[in-house]
């Protein structure tokens, strides 16, 4: 059977964008949220699960084919925000990005290809497309014990952009201290 290994795939964002959206733990040091180190931030385009290495081989390849139709393309941020929308309490704060022609087909481009293929049992998360990277997860039952107007209010406008130019294969190993990241294969576009 061989080792099973969880993977997805990412957007990886240049380490400026990185640093600049890992400081805002600072902002808002009252919430009570887990914050995603700066090195582990990304945007998830598809989470696909456990796989052995004959699934990531397989996988490889139907990126590398969809990658291949894509050309570089710019993200926008423009929000920092709770998230999921419109869920309470709520889960995360996210930075949210403008909602792009090239990210949205890219998505669905992968999603089509990823269905497809009969040995990986690919599951797509059945929700809006919404381009957006996970800054902090909050603890829920610590969120309930503050006062409804003690919490923060996070609802803040930014403008950074970066240019996608490949997409990553990764493997996330789930670790006591927090999830450990590693590109196995980058697909230029």
């Amino acid at each position: 059977m061989g080792k099973k290994h969880r993977i997805f795939i990412a957007i990886n964002l240049p380490e400026n964008i990185k640093k600049e959206l890992g400081e805002y733990k600072d902002k808002w040091p009252e919430l009570p949220a887990k914050w995603t180190k700066p090195e582990n931030i990304h945007i998830t385009l598809a989470f696909i699960g456990y796989l052995n290495e004959e699934g990531i081989l397989e996988i490889q390849n139907t990126v590398n084919k969809v990658a291949k139709n894509y050309k570089p393309f710019l993200i926008n941020l423009t929000k920092i925000s709770y998230g999921p929308p419109k869920t309470t309490p709520p889960r995360m704060v996210w930075a949210i990005a403008e909602k792009s022609e090239e990210y949205i087909s890219l998505c669905d481009s992968l999603k089509k290809a990823l269905l497809a293929l009969p040995k990986i049992s690919f599951k797509p998360e059945n929700r809006e497309t919404v381009p957006h990277i996970t800054l902090a997860r909050i603890k829920e039952w610590e969120w309930r014990r503050i006062e409804p107007e003690e919490r923060p209010e996070i609802e803040e406008s930014i403008n950074s952009s970066f240019q996608v130019n490949s997409i990553d294969l990764m493997e996330s190993v789930l670790k006591r201290e927090g999830p450990a990241y590693t590109i196995l294969k980058s697909f230029n576009l």
